[in-house]
Formats: structure tokens, C-alpha cells, sequence
């Protein structure tokens, strides 16, 4: 039986378990990325490690989320990843220089390598052909110090591309099509792999647009072929020597199978409030809409922006509408500049953002109460925007162009004869403003620089035999990361201050939690399905962990949210019997008694509810190796004690 491109790579990189679908395995990671936003805990956790320097191949941090300065924190937070980078053997890409995955695809991604960043797009790089998987903070800094990196093996999917795209319908459209399919929970524990002859008429800034979303689905990671498209591209990059065929084998076996014939697709939206709310522009009709913002992760390749250029040339925004872009990488803003598309922005009326995250984070450029903003982003989870009743709809480049000149959802089909875009031959290639760390004889001497925005990482001890508390929170399905821990400007500053940031824990749930928490002390929350989707932030654990929750009991979660419970020694259950969920109310006294046994054995674990007199049987959702990490209260814990 042959492999395909996944099973091959991981095939490659194995140091523990076996490849049978379900059971723990563990990897050798080549490269890892993290960015400022998660950056700063990562590198605390990688310095109480004790390890001198990072022993991956590449180690880059990336300076993209957390760059409008209104006060000293980020500026604190920027100097400290750089000096932590240049001590530790890590590059650090200064801001300006653009947002990690964008940078990483065009100056550092290698067909059939091992990436894992600290963000949850991360699998942007399958675009290129690597394992590129989101991790939390505490995984990252593990894999630094040359731990392996531990997943549960995934299923295989291939999505087989057939036909080619209409003009005017883009790769954005692609993947909003497979969320439609599949919904946010569809991909959760698999890795979805794209093959068929479609695949060859996309370039690699698409393939990258598709695996990027692939976070959306829940998926591990996803994954395109390294062919003649990706080798043309490194050789655009200056980077031909990195290309590395890969391909499935002919007889590879796949769980599941979805065709997706590309010639039949529309262009597309994700309605509020979630990706997976998708609908043709068609059928959304011609609604009035107030913004629009072009870039992120997802969409700001030169590409994109030379397609969003040649829309705007010559015309002006139309006067309704707010129009914001954000190129993706100084390599792009540049060129941009070089070739005239720029002044064709700014002309049209475009207001031009620094090569960052920006509003995708809720860094800036909230939409107007209750106002309709087309973004080319990823995420449209209520209140990320920065505006609570904001309408977020998520849409291609070219859909997002037109309808910043009309003032309404325009399908860009309209617009008549596609215009060609070719791929450069060679992009323009500076790096500049990547930051190569100390030697190893200089290391010594350098001085990490620490504000005081920077606190230490939450205290964790080894789990008790017994946990009573109440049910501080209920909440239902498919809660965010950006539910527990919020983001936007006036929180994302705060994230190495773990106890400033409990102040808003949950609060766009229920503004009363963290005060409820400190009066208790400690507590249990109790969530539906598909619970910690979205982002990667581990800080969506450690606040919690630091207002003293003890479990999340939930009917499932999302992969990497319940690694970072795990991590930050809280425990994660999981309803045997899922209509239990409809019989506990908050502030249900909950009590779970021999825990640490029952960890220690695996299999059910017995909850009662005192306060309605009746039990329920949990299970843990850990391999062996994650008992032992909550046992001893979480992974830092858990790897001092393996390094003794």
C-alpha cells in the first residue's frame, strides 16, 4: 500500500508511535515560527526550559500582530523577541517586514519539511508542500529546545480538484466551497490533502489561500503537491536549490474522498457569524455594505493585490464605503510600488495599512456600528472585528474590489474579461529586515531586555486527587478562542501579562466570569461541541488556569485548544453521554473524586453533580503521555522533571 504526501512526510520525521490512525505520535519539527502576539510566552516557556539555544534547522519570530504602539508594551514586548531571538540562535523579522506566513512561503518554506508556529494558520506553508501545522506556545518552545512534537495520528482526506476556474472566481472561493461541505468541524482530526489535475492551474499563492482556511475546517494541516508550480515559484523566490519533488503514490489510500469540479464554482461568502455560513454572491444579492479590508494571511500575496489593482485602476471607492489594504510582506509592498500598482490604490481611494495583521486581529479598523465589511480574511467570529454587532462576511480579493467600487455585494463576473496576472520570474528579493541571531561564542554576552508589561507564567502545580467546584460557566457549541480570550487593540497589548488579561476572560460570554472566578477560587466549565476552534493562542488556557479553573467538560473539542489545556495541567472531559450537557446549570456543584487514579488507568471518569444528586460518566481525552503532563500539572512541570 503506498503513502501519500502527508503519510510520507510523517513517515520521515518519526520518532515515536506508529502510524495507525488515532494513536500519539510524535515528530522531529525542522523549522517553527511564532508571532508577537503569542511570541512573548513562547519564549518565557523556552527560557524556563534551560536550553541555551534552539536545535531546529530554522527558527523565525515574527513581528506582525501587535504593531500599533498607543503605548510602551508592544514596542517592551518587540525589543524583548528580539533579544530573546538573538541569544537563542532564532531570526527575527522585524515589523514592517511583513506577516509570518506570508514571509515564511515566500523566504523560507521547504517542500517535505516539518513546520509548526505558534499561530493557528500556520498550515499556510502546505501551500508549498510542508507538514505546516498551529501549535500552542508551549509546543513551539518544546520543539526549539529539539523535543519532538506530538499529534494524534490524523485520517487522510483528498479533495480531487477537476476542470479549471472561471475567470474572476478565485481560490478563496475554492475553500470556502470545502467549508461549505464540511463545516468548522468537518476536518477535526484529519489532514486534508489536494490532488487531482486542477491542481496544476493553481499557483502557489493559491494553493497557500486554500490551506490557509484549512484552520477553519478544524483540519491538522493541509497540504498541496510539490510540483513544476512550486519549483517555478521557489525559482521566482531566489530559492530553486529548496524544491523537492512530492507527490502521493498511485495507490494510496485515502478515509475519505470529496470532488470539488472547479469549473462549476462562484464566487462566494462567509456570512456572519461563522466561516462555514457560506453562500453565493448571488444569492446574498446587492446589499448596501460600509468597508471593506483587503489582506491578512489569507489574501495579500502580490498576486492578490496586482488582481485587487487592476479592479481599482482608474476608479474611485465608492463614496459609502471605507476601503482598507494591507499588503502581506515588504517583498509585496514593494514591488507594488516599483511597478505602479501602488499609486493605482492609492488613487482609487484605497486607504494603504503597514505589512502587518492588522484589522484581522481586531488591530484597528473596526467597522461602524452594525456596519457590513467584506474582508478577504479568515475568521468572522462575532465581536473579532472590534465592533460588537459588526457583519463580517469573508470574501475573495476580487469579490471585495468590486464591491468597494459599487457600494453593494458584486459578483465580480460582471466585470467582463478576466485580466491576466502572470507570476513573476523573479520577485524582488531583499532581506534586509530579517535579523540573523549571535553566534554561539556571542550569545554569552548578549543582555535579554524584559518591560514591565512582562509577567511570569502562571503558576501550575500537580493535579489533586479530588476536584469540587462549581460549574462557574455554561456555554454552547463551537466557542472560540476568541470567545475565552479575547483579541483587538486594547487587549492583544496585555499578552505576557497573563493577570491583566483575566480581567476579560469569556466576558463577550459573560462579563461576570473572571469576578465570579476570583470569588470562588476555583471552577468548571462545561461547553458544547467543536469547543476552543479557532485560533492557536494558548492564552485561551493559561488565563483560565490563572483564575483557578480546574476542568473543561464539554461534548468535543478542537485539537489544539485541548493540547493547550492539557499543557497547562487542566484537565479536559468530554460527556460520555452528550445529553448529559442539558442537565447541569452553572453553578451546579461539581465533584470528582480518585482523579488521579483514574487519569493514571484511563478510561471513564465519574463526575456527580451534588447539587442534583446524580453522576455522569466523563472520559479524558489524552494518550498516555498527556496523563502523565496533567498529573504533573502541565507540560513545563512535566518536562523539567524529564530533564532531571
Amino acid at each position: 500500500m503506498g503513502y501519500t504526501i502527508a503519510q510520507k512526510i510523517i513517515k520521515n520525521h518519526l520518532l515515536s508511535g506508529e502510524m495507525t490512525v488515532g494513536s500519539e505520535i510524535g515528530l522531529r519539527i525542522d523549522q517553527t515560527l511564532t508571532q508577537d502576539a503569542t511570541g512573548t510566552m513562547a519564549y518565557l516557556e523556552f527560557e524556563a526550559m534551560g536550553v541555551p539555544r534552539v536545535k531546529t534547522e530554522k527558527s523565525v519570530a515574527y513581528i506582525d500582530h501587535n504593531t500599533l504602539q498607543t503605548g510602551f508594551e508592544n514596542a517592551d514586548d518587540h525589543r524583548f523577541i528580539q533579544t530573546v531571538a538573538k541569544k537563542h540562535g532564532i531570526y527575527f523579522s522585524r515589523p514592517g517586514n511583513g506577516i509570518c506566513h506570508q514571509v515564511h512561503l515566500e523566504r523560507f518554506g521547504i517542500p517535505g519539511k516539518t513546520l509548526i508556529g505558534s499561530d493557528s494558520h500556520t498550515p499556510t506553508g502546505g501551500g508549498i508542500g510542508m507538514l505546516a501545522m498551529g501549535a500552542g506556545g508551549l509546543d513551539v518552545a518544546v520543539a526549539m529546545g529539539g523535543g519532538a512534537y506530538y499529534i494524534n495520528m490524523p485520517k487522510m482526506v483528498k479533495i480531487n480538484l477537476t476542470g479549471r476556474l472561471q475567470p474572476w472566481v478565485s481560490a478563496k472561493d475554492v475553500i470556502l466551497e470545502v467549508l461549505r461541505r464540511l463545516t468548522v468541524k468537518g476536518g477535526v482530526g484529519k489532514i486534508i490533502e489536494y490532488a487531482g489535475e486542477g491542481v496544476k492551474t493553481l499557483t502557489v499563492p493559491m494553493r497557500a489561500t486554500i490551506t490557509n482556511m484549512g484552520a477553519e475546517l478544524g483540519a491538522t494541516t493541509s497540504i498541496f503537491p510539490s510540483d513544476e508550480v512550486t519549483r517555478e515559484f521557489l525559482k521566482a523566490q531566489g530559492r530553486e536549490q529548496d524544491y523537492t519533488p512530492l507527490a502521493s503514490d498511485a495507490d494510496a489510500v485515502y478515509d475519505e474522498t470529496l470532488d470539488i469540479d472547479l469549473s462549476k464554482l462562484a464566487p462566494m461568502a462567509a456570512c456572519p457569524h461563522s466561516p462555514d455560513n457560506v453562500k453565493t454572491i448571488e444569492e446574498i444579492g446587492p446589499r448596501k455594505i460600509d468597508q471593506v479590508c483587503i489582506g491578512s494571511c489569507t489574501n495579500s500575496s502580490y498576486l492578490d493585490l496586482m488582481r485587487v489593482a487592476s479592479i481599482l485602476k482608474g476608479k474611485t471607492v465608492h463614496p459609502d464605503v471605507s476601503l482598507s489594504i494591507a499588503p502581506g510582506s515588504k517583498q509585496v509592498y514593494n514591488m507594488l510600488a516599483q511597478n505602479g500598482a501602488l499609486a493605482d490604490l492609492i488613487a482609487a481611494g484605497a486607504r494603504i495599512l503597514e505589512c502587518a495583521c492588522g484589522p484581522c486581529i481586531g488591530m484597528g479598523q473596526s467597522p461602524n456600528s452594525k456596519g457590513i465589511s467584506l474582508r478577504t480574511f479568515n475568521r468572522n467570529f462575532e465581536g473579532r472585528s472590534g465592533t460588537a454587532d459588526g457583519q463580517i462576511y469573508l470574501v475573495s480579493p476580487e469579490t471585495a474590489a468590486v464591491s468597494a467600487l459599487t457600494g453593494v455585494f458584486t459578483d465580480p463576473r460582471t466585470l467582463g474579461a478576466e485580466v491576466e496576472i502572470p507570476q513573476p520570474e523573479h520577485f524582488l528579493i531583499n532581506d534586509n529586515m530579517v535579523v540573523a541571531p549571535a553566534s554561539e561564542e556571542e550569545a554569552a554576552s548578549v543582555e535579554v531586555l524584559r518591560g514591565p508589561n512582562i509577567k511570569e507564567f502562571p503558576a501550575t502545580k500537580a493535579l489533586e486527587d479530588t476536584i469540587q467546584a462549581k460549574a462557574l460557566l455554561k456555554v454552547g457549541d463551537n466557542i472560540s478562542t476568541d470567545h475565552i480570550m479575547p483579541a483587538g487593540a486594547k487587549i492583544l497589548p496585555y499578552r505576557s501579562n497573563i493577570p491583566y488579561l483575566s480581567n476579560f476572560c469569556f466576558t463577550v460570554c459573560d462579563k461576570e466570569f473572571p469576578e465570579r472566578c476570583r470569588q470562588e477560587g476555583k471552577g468548571i466549565v462545561i461547553g458544547g461541541s467543536n469547543y476552543g476552534q479557532g485560533s492557536s493562542r494558548e492564552h485561551a488556557a493559561l488565563v483560565p488556569l490563572y483564575l483557578g479553573v480546574k476542568a473543561v467538560i464539554v461534548k468535543s473539542f478542537a485539537r489544539i485548544h485541548c493540547a493547550n489545556l492539557a499543557n497547562a495541567g487542566i484537565l479536559p472531559l468530554v460527556f460520555k453521554d452528550e445529553s448529559v450537557y442539558g442537565k447541569i446549570d452553572q453553578m451546579d456543584e461539581l465533584e470528582i473524586t480518585n482523579l488521579r487514579e483514574a487519569i493514571q488507568k484511563g478510561g471513564a471518569i465519574t463526575v456527580k453533580d451534588v447539587t442534583k444528586g446524580f453522576t455522569f460518566e466523563t472520559e479524558a481525552v489524552l494518550t498516555q503521555r498527556q496523563r502523565d503532563i496533567v498529573l504533573d500539572g502541565g507540560l513545563l512541570n512535566y518536562t523539567r522533571e524529564h530533564q532531571a
